[in-house]
Protein backbone atom coordinates (compact mmCIF):
# COMPACT_ATOMS: atom_id res chain seq x y z
CA UNK A 1 0.00 0.00 0.00
CA UNK A 2 1.32 3.79 -1.00
CA UNK A 3 1.33 5.52 2.62
CA UNK A 4 1.56 8.71 0.36
CA UNK A 5 -1.46 8.12 -1.82
CA UNK A 6 -3.72 7.75 1.39
CA UNK A 7 -2.32 11.14 2.92
CA UNK A 8 -2.85 12.96 -0.70
CA UNK A 9 -6.70 11.60 -0.40
CA UNK A 10 -7.29 12.39 2.89
CA UNK A 11 -6.12 15.99 2.34
CA UNK A 12 -7.56 16.54 -0.72
CA UNK A 13 -10.74 14.74 1.31
CA UNK A 14 -10.23 17.13 4.38
CA UNK A 15 -9.93 20.30 2.13
CA UNK A 16 -13.61 19.60 0.72
CA UNK A 17 -15.01 18.87 3.97
CA UNK A 18 -13.42 22.28 4.97
CA UNK A 19 -16.03 24.02 2.63
CA UNK A 20 -18.71 21.72 2.77
CA UNK A 21 -21.78 22.58 4.56
CA UNK A 22 -22.93 19.96 7.50
CA UNK A 23 -24.85 17.21 5.69
CA UNK A 24 -23.21 17.54 2.45
CA UNK A 25 -22.58 14.09 0.45
CA UNK A 26 -19.67 12.83 -0.61
CA UNK A 27 -18.69 11.47 -3.31
CA UNK A 28 -18.76 7.31 -3.77
CA UNK A 29 -16.00 5.63 -3.16
CA UNK A 30 -16.15 4.17 -6.76
CA UNK A 31 -15.75 7.12 -8.11
CA UNK A 32 -12.93 8.02 -5.82
CA UNK A 33 -10.96 5.40 -7.13
CA UNK A 34 -11.70 6.15 -10.48
CA UNK A 35 -10.55 10.18 -10.16
CA UNK A 36 -7.72 9.33 -8.08
CA UNK A 37 -6.15 6.47 -9.94
CA UNK A 38 -6.52 4.90 -6.23
CA UNK A 39 -6.69 1.62 -4.81
CA UNK A 40 -10.27 0.68 -2.87
CA UNK A 41 -8.15 0.00 0.09
CA UNK A 42 -6.40 3.67 -0.24
CA UNK A 43 -9.98 5.28 -0.75
CA UNK A 44 -11.20 3.23 2.44
CA UNK A 45 -8.54 4.27 4.73
CA UNK A 46 -8.39 7.73 3.87
CA UNK A 47 -12.63 7.72 4.93
CA UNK A 48 -11.80 5.67 8.06
CA UNK A 49 -9.23 8.10 9.18
CA UNK A 50 -12.00 11.00 8.51
CA UNK A 51 -14.20 8.66 9.87
CA UNK A 52 -12.39 8.42 13.47
CA UNK A 53 -11.86 12.49 13.44
CA UNK A 54 -15.36 12.77 13.46
CA UNK A 55 -15.96 14.80 10.41
CA UNK A 56 -18.19 11.83 8.34
CA UNK A 57 -20.20 9.37 8.85
CA UNK A 58 -21.62 6.37 6.48
CA UNK A 59 -25.21 5.40 5.93
CA UNK A 60 -25.39 1.85 5.15
CA UNK A 61 -26.91 2.02 2.09
CA UNK A 62 -27.25 5.38 1.49
CA UNK A 63 -23.93 6.82 1.27
CA UNK A 64 -21.11 8.83 3.48
CA UNK A 65 -22.17 12.54 4.57
CA UNK A 66 -20.53 15.72 5.80
CA UNK A 67 -20.66 16.05 9.78
CA UNK A 68 -20.73 19.68 11.55
CA UNK A 69 -16.81 20.56 12.71
CA UNK A 70 -16.75 19.53 16.34
CA UNK A 71 -15.18 22.65 18.45
CA UNK A 72 -12.01 21.38 19.93
CA UNK A 73 -12.07 20.66 23.33
CA UNK A 74 -9.16 19.70 25.91
CA UNK A 75 -8.27 16.25 26.06
CA UNK A 76 -8.57 13.94 28.92
CA UNK A 77 -6.21 13.04 31.18
CA UNK A 78 -7.09 8.76 31.87
CA UNK A 79 -3.48 8.12 32.92
CA UNK A 80 -4.49 7.38 36.26
CA UNK A 81 -6.61 4.39 35.28
CA UNK A 82 -3.50 2.09 34.89
CA UNK A 83 -2.55 1.98 38.53
CA UNK A 84 -6.20 0.67 39.66
CA UNK A 85 -6.97 -1.95 36.69
CA UNK A 86 -3.35 -3.44 37.09
CA UNK A 87 -2.45 -5.73 34.42
CA UNK A 88 -4.93 -7.40 31.82
CA UNK A 89 -5.96 -10.96 32.81
CA UNK A 90 -6.67 -11.60 29.35
CA UNK A 91 -4.18 -12.19 26.87
CA UNK A 92 -6.29 -12.34 23.88
CA UNK A 93 -7.15 -8.54 23.47
CA UNK A 94 -6.73 -8.24 19.79
CA UNK A 95 -10.05 -7.87 17.55
CA UNK A 96 -10.38 -11.18 15.55
CA UNK A 97 -9.92 -10.41 11.65
CA UNK A 98 -12.76 -11.90 11.08
CA UNK A 99 -14.97 -9.82 12.97
CA UNK A 100 -13.41 -6.97 10.91
CA UNK A 101 -16.02 -4.67 8.80
CA UNK A 102 -15.68 -4.73 5.27
CA UNK A 103 -14.91 -1.90 2.84
CA UNK A 104 -17.94 -2.49 -0.07
CA UNK A 105 -15.69 -2.95 -2.81
CA UNK A 106 -13.16 -5.61 -1.16
CA UNK A 107 -14.12 -9.48 -1.55
CA UNK A 108 -14.89 -10.60 2.20
CA UNK A 109 -13.67 -13.90 2.66
CA UNK A 110 -12.71 -13.37 6.35
CA UNK A 111 -16.55 -13.28 8.22
CA UNK A 112 -17.53 -16.24 9.70
CA UNK A 113 -21.60 -15.11 9.07
CA UNK A 114 -23.43 -15.88 6.04
CA UNK A 115 -24.66 -13.79 3.45
CA UNK A 116 -27.78 -12.52 4.04
CA UNK A 117 -29.26 -14.19 0.59
CA UNK A 118 -28.34 -17.30 2.90
CA UNK A 119 -30.83 -16.38 5.72
CA UNK A 120 -34.39 -17.06 5.80
CA UNK A 121 -34.91 -13.27 5.46
CA UNK A 122 -38.60 -13.44 4.38
CA UNK A 123 -39.60 -15.44 7.24
CA UNK A 124 -37.48 -13.77 9.48
CA UNK A 125 -39.17 -10.38 8.91
CA UNK A 126 -42.50 -11.77 8.68
CA UNK A 127 -41.94 -13.13 12.53
CA UNK A 128 -40.99 -9.76 13.75
CA UNK A 129 -44.05 -8.58 12.08
CA UNK A 130 -45.91 -11.49 14.43
CA UNK A 131 -44.13 -11.08 17.36
CA UNK A 132 -44.39 -7.45 17.76
CA UNK A 133 -48.20 -8.23 18.31
CA UNK A 134 -47.40 -10.43 21.26
CA UNK A 135 -46.80 -9.68 25.30
CA UNK A 136 -43.41 -11.15 24.18
CA UNK A 137 -42.48 -7.69 24.12
CA UNK A 138 -43.64 -6.89 27.15
CA UNK A 139 -43.46 -9.81 29.46
CA UNK A 140 -40.39 -11.01 31.06
CA UNK A 141 -39.41 -14.67 29.82
CA UNK A 142 -38.48 -17.52 32.58
CA UNK A 143 -34.95 -17.05 32.96
CA UNK A 144 -34.18 -20.56 31.36
CA UNK A 145 -35.95 -19.83 28.33
CA UNK A 146 -39.27 -20.21 26.91
CA UNK A 147 -40.59 -24.06 27.68
CA UNK A 148 -41.71 -24.03 23.77
CA UNK A 149 -38.20 -22.87 22.11
CA UNK A 150 -36.34 -25.30 24.88
CA UNK A 151 -38.47 -28.29 23.51
CA UNK A 152 -37.89 -27.42 19.66
CA UNK A 153 -33.56 -28.00 20.67
CA UNK A 154 -34.40 -30.86 22.73
CA UNK A 155 -37.01 -32.71 20.44
CA UNK A 156 -34.28 -32.02 17.51
CA UNK A 157 -31.61 -33.85 19.64
CA UNK A 158 -34.43 -36.68 20.49
CA UNK A 159 -35.05 -37.65 16.63
CA UNK A 160 -31.44 -38.89 16.44
CA UNK A 161 -30.88 -40.25 19.87
CA UNK A 162 -30.27 -44.04 20.61
CA UNK A 163 -32.75 -46.00 21.49
CA UNK A 164 -30.46 -46.88 24.54
CA UNK A 165 -30.20 -43.88 25.94
CA UNK A 166 -32.71 -41.49 27.77
CA UNK A 167 -34.01 -38.89 25.12
CA UNK A 168 -33.41 -34.88 26.06
CA UNK A 169 -36.40 -33.18 27.22
CA UNK A 170 -36.86 -29.35 27.13
CA UNK A 171 -35.95 -29.65 31.24
CA UNK A 172 -32.08 -29.56 30.40
CA UNK A 173 -31.89 -27.23 27.78
CA UNK A 174 -31.00 -23.25 28.96
CA UNK A 175 -31.55 -21.04 26.55
CA UNK A 176 -28.10 -18.62 26.36
CA UNK A 177 -28.24 -14.89 24.41
CA UNK A 178 -26.21 -16.75 21.24
CA UNK A 179 -23.59 -19.46 22.25
CA UNK A 180 -20.43 -17.18 23.05
CA UNK A 181 -22.38 -16.40 25.99
CA UNK A 182 -22.82 -19.72 26.47
CA UNK A 183 -19.34 -20.97 26.39
CA UNK A 184 -18.48 -18.22 28.86
CA UNK A 185 -21.25 -19.80 31.66
CA UNK A 186 -20.30 -23.46 30.87
CA UNK A 187 -16.79 -22.74 31.63
CA UNK A 188 -17.13 -20.27 34.76
CA UNK A 189 -19.68 -22.89 35.99
CA UNK A 190 -17.98 -26.17 34.98
CA UNK A 191 -14.76 -25.60 35.10
CA UNK A 192 -13.86 -22.81 36.89
CA UNK A 193 -10.28 -19.93 37.20
CA UNK A 194 -6.70 -21.54 36.68
CA UNK A 195 -8.34 -25.07 36.27
CA UNK A 196 -7.56 -26.73 33.05
CA UNK A 197 -9.66 -27.25 29.98
CA UNK A 198 -8.65 -29.41 26.75
CA UNK A 199 -9.14 -28.15 23.93
CA UNK A 200 -8.37 -29.60 19.97
CA UNK A 201 -5.59 -27.69 18.50
CA UNK A 202 -6.19 -25.84 16.21
CA UNK A 203 -9.60 -24.93 17.51
CA UNK A 204 -12.74 -22.24 17.59
CA UNK A 205 -10.97 -18.70 18.37
CA UNK A 206 -14.20 -17.78 20.03
CA UNK A 207 -13.74 -20.61 22.44
CA UNK A 208 -10.61 -19.39 23.58
CA UNK A 209 -11.50 -16.35 23.99
CA UNK A 210 -14.26 -17.22 26.89
CA UNK A 211 -11.98 -19.32 28.55
CA UNK A 212 -9.48 -16.44 28.44
CA UNK A 213 -12.43 -14.24 29.88
CA UNK A 214 -13.17 -17.28 32.60
CA UNK A 215 -9.28 -17.33 33.88
CA UNK A 216 -9.75 -21.14 32.10
CA UNK A 217 -6.20 -22.65 31.48
CA UNK A 218 -6.03 -24.19 27.42
CA UNK A 219 -4.19 -27.90 26.79
CA UNK A 220 -3.86 -28.21 23.70
CA UNK A 221 -3.73 -31.84 22.17
CA UNK A 222 -3.52 -31.62 18.46
CA UNK A 223 -6.22 -32.65 15.83
CA UNK A 224 -6.53 -33.78 12.98
CA UNK A 225 -8.90 -34.21 10.01
CA UNK A 226 -11.12 -37.44 12.01
CA UNK A 227 -10.66 -35.40 15.11
CA UNK A 228 -7.92 -35.71 18.08
CA UNK A 229 -6.61 -39.32 18.85
CA UNK A 230 -8.32 -40.52 22.05
CA UNK A 231 -5.35 -42.01 23.06
CA UNK A 232 -4.11 -38.36 23.40
CA UNK A 233 -6.99 -37.18 25.19
CA UNK A 234 -6.71 -39.70 27.66
CA UNK A 235 -3.32 -39.02 28.36
CA UNK A 236 -4.05 -35.44 28.81
CA UNK A 237 -6.95 -36.09 31.37
CA UNK A 238 -4.81 -38.28 33.19
CA UNK A 239 -1.44 -35.96 33.25
CA UNK A 240 -3.38 -32.40 34.10
CA UNK A 241 -6.28 -33.72 35.77
CA UNK A 242 -8.70 -31.80 33.90
CA UNK A 243 -12.22 -32.85 34.12
CA UNK A 244 -13.41 -31.34 30.81
CA UNK A 245 -12.57 -31.43 26.87
CA UNK A 246 -14.48 -28.86 24.50
CA UNK A 247 -14.70 -30.13 21.03
CA UNK A 248 -16.37 -29.15 17.51
CA UNK A 249 -17.22 -32.66 16.27
CA UNK A 250 -19.19 -31.64 13.21
CA UNK A 251 -17.30 -29.53 10.81
CA UNK A 252 -14.96 -27.66 13.04
CA UNK A 253 -13.65 -24.61 13.16
CA UNK A 254 -11.48 -24.15 11.46
CA UNK A 255 -10.30 -27.00 9.60
CA UNK A 256 -13.80 -28.53 8.64
CA UNK A 257 -13.15 -31.86 10.12
CA UNK A 258 -16.20 -34.22 10.73
CA UNK A 259 -15.60 -37.07 13.30
CA UNK A 260 -16.92 -40.40 12.25
CA UNK A 261 -19.03 -43.08 14.31
CA UNK A 262 -16.16 -44.72 15.58
CA UNK A 263 -13.98 -41.35 16.74
CA UNK A 264 -17.19 -40.33 18.32
CA UNK A 265 -18.10 -43.36 20.75
CA UNK A 266 -14.25 -43.83 21.23
CA UNK A 267 -13.67 -40.25 22.46
CA UNK A 268 -16.91 -40.10 24.74
CA UNK A 269 -15.65 -43.77 26.16
CA UNK A 270 -12.92 -41.63 27.66
CA UNK A 271 -14.91 -39.16 29.06
CA UNK A 272 -16.79 -42.13 30.54
CA UNK A 273 -13.67 -43.75 31.85
CA UNK A 274 -12.07 -41.14 33.28
CA UNK A 275 -15.10 -39.04 34.62
CA UNK A 276 -15.08 -35.63 33.02
CA UNK A 277 -17.61 -33.69 30.62
CA UNK A 278 -17.37 -33.08 26.71
CA UNK A 279 -18.58 -29.59 25.75
CA UNK A 280 -19.74 -30.35 22.24
CA UNK A 281 -20.00 -27.02 20.21
CA UNK A 282 -22.69 -28.12 17.67
CA UNK A 283 -22.50 -24.42 15.67
CA UNK A 284 -22.28 -25.66 11.92
CA UNK A 285 -25.50 -28.65 12.36
CA UNK A 286 -27.48 -26.17 9.90
CA UNK A 287 -24.65 -26.31 7.09
CA UNK A 288 -24.23 -29.97 6.53
CA UNK A 289 -23.91 -30.77 2.79
CA UNK A 290 -24.33 -34.13 3.76
CA UNK A 291 -25.95 -35.94 6.40
CA UNK A 292 -23.42 -36.00 9.46
CA UNK A 293 -23.81 -38.25 12.10
CA UNK A 294 -25.65 -37.91 15.47
CA UNK A 295 -24.17 -35.47 17.96
CA UNK A 296 -22.54 -36.93 20.74
CA UNK A 297 -25.30 -35.69 23.01
CA UNK A 298 -27.22 -38.32 21.37
CA UNK A 299 -25.13 -41.07 22.34
CA UNK A 300 -25.22 -39.95 26.40
CA UNK A 301 -27.48 -40.91 28.78
CA UNK A 302 -25.39 -40.16 31.98
CA UNK A 303 -24.51 -36.55 31.54
CA UNK A 304 -20.91 -36.46 30.45
CA UNK A 305 -22.18 -34.10 26.83
CA UNK A 306 -22.96 -30.49 27.41
CA UNK A 307 -24.47 -29.82 24.11
CA UNK A 308 -24.29 -26.47 22.81
CA UNK A 309 -26.18 -25.32 19.71
CA UNK A 310 -27.00 -22.29 18.03
CA UNK A 311 -29.17 -20.38 15.76
CA UNK A 312 -27.40 -16.71 15.34
CA UNK A 313 -25.93 -18.04 12.06
CA UNK A 314 -28.46 -19.46 10.56
CA UNK A 315 -31.51 -17.63 11.15
CA UNK A 316 -30.02 -14.25 11.47
CA UNK A 317 -26.92 -12.65 13.04
CA UNK A 318 -29.40 -9.96 14.37
CA UNK A 319 -31.22 -12.95 16.52
CA UNK A 320 -28.46 -14.09 19.12
CA UNK A 321 -30.19 -17.17 20.18
CA UNK A 322 -28.53 -20.77 21.27
CA UNK A 323 -29.40 -23.40 24.04
CA UNK A 324 -27.25 -24.95 25.81
CA UNK A 325 -28.48 -28.93 27.11
CA UNK A 326 -27.15 -30.48 30.24
CA UNK A 327 -28.43 -32.96 32.47
CA UNK A 328 -27.91 -33.22 36.30
CA UNK A 329 -26.77 -31.33 38.94
CA UNK A 330 -24.10 -29.51 35.95
CA UNK A 331 -27.49 -28.24 34.17
CA UNK A 332 -28.27 -26.28 37.18
CA UNK A 333 -24.54 -24.83 37.67
CA UNK A 334 -24.70 -23.37 34.06
CA UNK A 335 -28.45 -21.94 34.86
CA UNK A 336 -27.07 -20.60 38.10
CA UNK A 337 -23.94 -18.68 35.66
CA UNK A 338 -26.53 -17.45 33.04
CA UNK A 339 -28.36 -16.20 35.60
CA UNK A 340 -25.51 -13.91 37.14
CA UNK A 341 -24.26 -13.09 33.47
CA UNK A 342 -27.53 -11.67 31.89
CA UNK A 343 -30.09 -12.31 34.06
CA UNK A 344 -32.17 -13.92 30.96
CA UNK A 345 -32.63 -13.83 27.04
CA UNK A 346 -34.56 -10.98 26.03
CA UNK A 347 -38.31 -12.39 25.36
CA UNK A 348 -38.71 -10.65 22.07
CA UNK A 349 -35.92 -12.27 20.29
CA UNK A 350 -36.89 -16.01 22.05
CA UNK A 351 -40.22 -15.74 20.23
CA UNK A 352 -39.12 -14.99 16.53
CA UNK A 353 -36.42 -17.86 16.49
CA UNK A 354 -38.94 -19.96 17.69
CA UNK A 355 -41.37 -18.63 15.00
CA UNK A 356 -38.78 -18.91 12.78
CA UNK A 357 -37.75 -22.50 12.99
CA UNK A 358 -41.43 -23.60 13.85
CA UNK A 359 -42.19 -22.89 10.01
CA UNK A 360 -43.04 -25.65 7.75
CA UNK A 361 -40.81 -23.32 5.04
CA UNK A 362 -37.81 -23.75 8.03
CA UNK A 363 -36.26 -27.00 7.15
CA UNK A 364 -36.47 -26.26 3.30
CA UNK A 365 -34.62 -23.41 3.64
CA UNK A 366 -31.74 -25.48 5.88
CA UNK A 367 -31.66 -27.55 2.68
CA UNK A 368 -31.68 -24.77 -0.04
CA UNK A 369 -29.03 -23.00 1.90
CA UNK A 370 -26.53 -26.14 2.44
CA UNK A 371 -26.75 -26.40 -1.37
CA UNK A 372 -26.13 -23.66 -2.16
CA UNK A 373 -23.16 -23.65 0.15
CA UNK A 374 -21.81 -26.88 -1.68
CA UNK A 375 -22.14 -24.83 -4.63
CA UNK A 376 -19.72 -22.26 -3.57
CA UNK A 377 -17.63 -24.23 -1.33
CA UNK A 378 -16.91 -26.13 -5.16
CA UNK A 379 -17.02 -22.80 -7.20
CA UNK A 380 -14.19 -21.55 -4.95
CA UNK A 381 -11.87 -24.85 -4.58
CA UNK A 382 -12.07 -24.63 -8.73
CA UNK A 383 -10.82 -20.96 -8.59
CA UNK A 384 -8.29 -21.59 -6.22
CA UNK A 385 -6.85 -24.84 -7.80
CA UNK A 386 -6.50 -22.87 -10.57
CA UNK A 387 -5.36 -19.64 -9.95
CA UNK A 388 -3.68 -20.19 -6.01
CA UNK A 389 -1.62 -23.17 -6.44
CA UNK A 390 0.49 -22.24 -3.49
CA UNK A 391 -2.48 -22.99 -0.48
CA UNK A 392 -2.79 -26.62 -0.06
CA UNK A 393 -6.88 -27.52 0.97
CA UNK A 394 -6.09 -30.45 3.41
CA UNK A 395 -9.73 -31.27 3.60
CA UNK A 396 -12.98 -30.37 1.68
CA UNK A 397 -15.19 -29.98 4.25
CA UNK A 398 -18.87 -31.38 3.65
CA UNK A 399 -20.61 -28.91 5.78
CA UNK A 400 -19.45 -25.48 7.46
CA UNK A 401 -18.69 -22.20 6.09
CA UNK A 402 -15.01 -21.88 5.35
CA UNK A 403 -11.66 -24.10 3.91
CA UNK A 404 -8.53 -24.31 5.54
CA UNK A 405 -5.77 -23.70 3.81
CA UNK A 406 -2.22 -24.71 4.03
CA UNK A 407 0.76 -22.53 2.94
CA UNK A 408 3.61 -23.71 1.25
CA UNK A 409 6.79 -23.81 3.55
CA UNK A 410 9.06 -20.48 4.12
CA UNK A 411 5.19 -18.62 3.20
CA UNK A 412 4.40 -16.04 6.29
CA UNK A 413 0.56 -16.11 6.87
CA UNK A 414 0.24 -12.71 8.28
CA UNK A 415 2.26 -11.31 4.93
CA UNK A 416 -0.04 -13.27 2.57
CA UNK A 417 -3.04 -11.51 4.30
CA UNK A 418 -1.55 -8.34 4.00
CA UNK A 419 -1.05 -8.60 0.44
CA UNK A 420 -3.88 -9.76 -0.11
CA UNK A 421 -5.92 -6.82 1.70
CA UNK A 422 -3.76 -4.51 -0.48
CA UNK A 423 -5.76 -6.22 -3.67
CA UNK A 424 -8.80 -6.09 -2.15
CA UNK A 425 -9.85 -8.98 -0.65
CA UNK A 426 -9.85 -10.04 2.97
CA UNK A 427 -8.79 -13.30 4.41
CA UNK A 428 -8.06 -14.23 7.80
CA UNK A 429 -4.56 -16.04 8.88
CA UNK A 430 -4.76 -19.22 10.93
CA UNK A 431 -2.78 -18.58 14.12
CA UNK A 432 -6.10 -17.39 15.54
CA UNK A 433 -7.38 -20.63 15.67
CA UNK A 434 -4.12 -22.27 17.76
CA UNK A 435 -4.46 -22.14 21.47
CA UNK A 436 -0.35 -22.42 21.80
CA UNK A 437 2.41 -21.96 18.76
CA UNK A 438 1.19 -22.90 15.06
CA UNK A 439 1.90 -25.85 13.79
CA UNK A 440 1.92 -24.20 10.13
CA UNK A 441 1.13 -21.32 8.02
CA UNK A 442 -2.36 -21.26 7.50
CA UNK A 443 -5.49 -19.30 6.41
CA UNK A 444 -8.94 -19.10 6.41
CA UNK A 445 -11.29 -18.31 3.51
CA UNK A 446 -14.81 -17.98 3.82
CA UNK A 447 -16.89 -19.02 0.79
CA UNK A 448 -20.57 -18.09 2.54
CA UNK A 449 -19.89 -14.16 2.05
CA UNK A 450 -21.73 -11.97 -0.42
CA UNK A 451 -19.72 -12.06 -3.88
CA UNK A 452 -20.02 -15.14 -4.82
CA UNK A 453 -19.41 -14.24 -8.16
CA UNK A 454 -15.62 -13.01 -7.26
CA UNK A 455 -14.57 -15.93 -6.39
CA UNK A 456 -11.94 -16.12 -9.60
CA UNK A 457 -11.20 -12.74 -8.97
CA UNK A 458 -10.08 -13.42 -5.13
CA UNK A 459 -8.29 -16.68 -6.06
CA UNK A 460 -6.03 -14.63 -8.78
CA UNK A 461 -5.37 -12.08 -5.58
CA UNK A 462 -4.37 -15.12 -3.65
CA UNK A 463 -2.24 -16.62 -6.50
CA UNK A 464 -0.42 -13.51 -6.91
CA UNK A 465 0.13 -13.15 -2.52
CA UNK A 466 1.66 -16.73 -2.41
CA UNK A 467 3.55 -16.73 -5.53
Amino acid sequence: MNNDSTERLFRHLSDWLDAAAPGARLPSSRSLVAEFSASPLTVQRALDRLRAEGRIESRPGVGTFALATRRASASSDVAWQTAPLGTPRSTRTELSATLTEAPPEAIALHSGYPDRSLLPERTLRAAWARVGRTDASVVRPPAAGLPELRGFFAAELAERTAATSPAPGAADVIVTPGSQAGLSAIFHAVVGAGEPLLVESPTYWGAMRAADHAGVRLVPVPSGPRGPDPDAVEAALARTGARALYVQPTFANPTGACWDDAQRESVLRVARDRGAFVIEDDWARDFAMRPAPAPLACRDGDGHVIYLRSLTKSVSPAVRVAAVMARGPVRERILAQTQADSMYVSGALQQVALDVVSQPSWRAHVRRASAALQERRDALLVALREHAPGLEIERVPSGGLHLWARLRDGMDAQSVVAACRERGVLIAAGHEWFPAEPTGEYVRLVFAGPSPGRFIEAARALGEATQ
